[in-house]
């Protein structure tokens, strides 16, 4: 697989499991249908980028392949792992910069990536608490450690300062919201 020099990465996590804290107001099919249609949301805003599914799904890698889209296999290694070995799958493959966008962001739009792929340095766009990080954009060959989870987009605007890279924090509505509890559903005003 060659890729050009910008590239798309989404991780997407196995529909039936994701989005379990949003269990008090919705049920295991509802939430496996949110999960994929926000999926899909998010591959639409990826309209004309090279764009790759990291998963370690059968399912997941199935609805990929349906739209398109490259599947790179990391069975048994988590959010970070995936993500590293994404990562550095897509430097191999041609990838100078690797835009990380997480699959629940359910208002992204076409256009809304353009700020990540026309930058430089490491950008990061942070949730609208401010502790996660909601999409990312590096140098392919940083050796940037991820550490997703609570608290990730400090240890992220560090681990940048850390690999010596200049640091653009992007804000915007759509960039922020996720969906992870039963709060996230309402719509953006």
């Amino acid at each position: 697989m060659t890729v050009p020099p910008i590239a798309v990465l989404l991780p997407v996590k196995r529909f039936e499991e994701a989005k379990a804290r949003l269990a008090p107001a919705l049920d295991g099919a509802a939430r496996a249908t949110l999960a994929r249609e926000m999926a899909d949301t998010v591959v639409d805003a990826c309209f004309g980028l090279s764009t790759s599914v990291v998963c370690d799904d059968d399912g997941v890698a199935n609805w990929a392949a349906a739209r398109g889209l490259a599947v790179i296999w990391t069975p048994g290694v988590g959010l970070n792992g995936a993500v590293a070995r994404g990562v550095d799958h897509l430097a191999r493959a041609g990838a100078s910069r690797v835009i990380v966008a997480h699959a629940d962001l359910a208002h992204l739009l076409p256009g809304d990536l353009d700020p990540f792929v026309e930058g430089d340095g490491v950008q990061l766009a942070p949730d609208r608490h401010e502790d996660g990080t909601n999409i990312a954009a590096i140098p392919s060959e940083t050796g940037f450690q991820w550490s997703y989870g609570p608290g990730s987009f400090g240890r992220h605007c560090s681990e940048a300062k850390r690999c010596g890279e200049a640091l653009f924090v992007l804000r915007g509505e759509r960039l922020a919201w996720d969906v992870d509890t039963p709060a996230d559903l309402s719509p953006i005003a």
